[in-house]
């Protein structure tokens, strides 16, 4: 499996608890290195553009809302099959449905409070990081 790169938002629900270091504890026990990170305060706009692909779902304004609502943490996870490593670490989005000891089903408060996001696809993994980060900030 290739070593890969995604990036890994933890949530306005999970920063406000203080819960950043349980959660990048799980990413880094489950083999994934931070590569970047920073913590950040996203703007409505900013968290409109990022989430574009949802534009046309009815959660879409409520989930602009509440990723602008308090600081984030973004950062980027590299790792063998980096991707699919960190969606199993991150469990289901609704949490009911996630695997006990995964983050969702250890931290999340409610399906759209689910305290992380990530990449789904290499190349989605590819625009999410240029969003947030330029090359000089990757120091894998």
């Amino acid at each position: 499996m290739a070593v890969e790169r995604t990036l890994s938002i933890i949530k306005p629900d999970a920063t406000n608890r203080n819960l950043t270091g349980k959660i990048n504890a799980k990413f880094e026990d489950a083999g994934l290195r931070i590569v970047a990170q920073k913590r950040i305060q996203l703007t409505k706009a900013q968290a409109g553009e990022f989430y574009a692909v949802h534009k046309e779902r009815p959660f879409y304004d409520e989930l602009c809302e509440f990723m602008a609502s308090a600081p984030v943490v973004v950062q980027v996870l590299e790792g063998e099959g980096a991707i699919a490593k960190n969606r199993d670490v991150m469990g289901a989005t609704n949490p009911a449905d996630a695997a006990p000891g995964t983050i969702r089903a250890d931290f999340a408060e409610s399906v759209g409070e689910n305290s992380v996001h990530g990449s789904d696809a290499p190349e989605t993994a590819a625009a999410e990081i240029a969003y947030f980060f330029s090359g000089l900030e990757l120091v894998g």
